[in-house]
């Protein structure tokens, strides 16, 4: 894995009748400090799918192409650069694949796909993103928001995406059950 390799810090070479400085970094060895250096050595991909793998090569055989159990647009929060992107999304035997366009085919390349079953929650995500129709979906290692076009497309994906969860989860203990509805604010306080 990437996130063992050392980072080569070379002292930059002294210049001609100057001193030389070997405890100065050349700029090129030193990482952005903006981006922690767990998330620059591995992205979404093989934080969820655990491979270095491009997305075409862990379709697992699934068929995203053909008779999804759910497809449409959301808007997708960037991974490292927080920017909002318009993706096609397709739901099918326990994968959430995305794509630029929404006309997907057998030679389609999806741009992410995330393993359901990796999934800890799906909810609403309004209050957090101060959004309307937004919802959330973790994993242990990290949280990705989607904004969909009306409430209704936000219940759908959030139902389809929950029952995909439950139904490609290995083993579920009573304290892993999640409860899809737990977005939804608790009608009146009423008992």
């Amino acid at each position: 894995s990437n996130a063992d390799t050392p980072i080569q810090i070379s002292p930059v070479p002294s210049k001609p009748g100057g001193k030389n400085q070997p405890n100065e970094l050349s700029r090129s060895a030193r990482p952005d400090p903006q981006i922690p250096p767990h998330l620059m050595a591995a992205s979404l991909w093989r934080a969820v799918m655990g491979t270095g793998a491009p997305p075409a090569d862990a379709t697992d055989g699934v068929e995203f192409w053909r008779e999804p159990e759910r497809g449409g647009w959301l808007d997708k929060q960037g991974e490292y650069i927080k920017t909002w992107r318009r993706r096609w999304f397709v739901l099918k035997q326990g994968k959430l694949f995305w794509f630029k366009d929404s006309t997907v085919t057998r030679a389609s390349v999806p741009r992410g796909v995330i393993a359901v079953a990796s999934c800890l929650t799906v909810k609403g995500a309004e209050d957090v993103l101060n959004r309307k129709f937004a919802f959330e979906l973790s994993t242990p290692g990290e949280t990705m928001y989607f904004v969909a076009d009306s409430d209704k497309e936000k219940e759908d994906w959030i139902n389809s995406i929950g029952r995909s969860i439950v139904q490609h989860s290995r083993s579920m203990t009573d304290d892993e059950i999640v409860d899809y509805d737990s977005g939804r604010p608790a009608a009146g306080g009423k008992s």
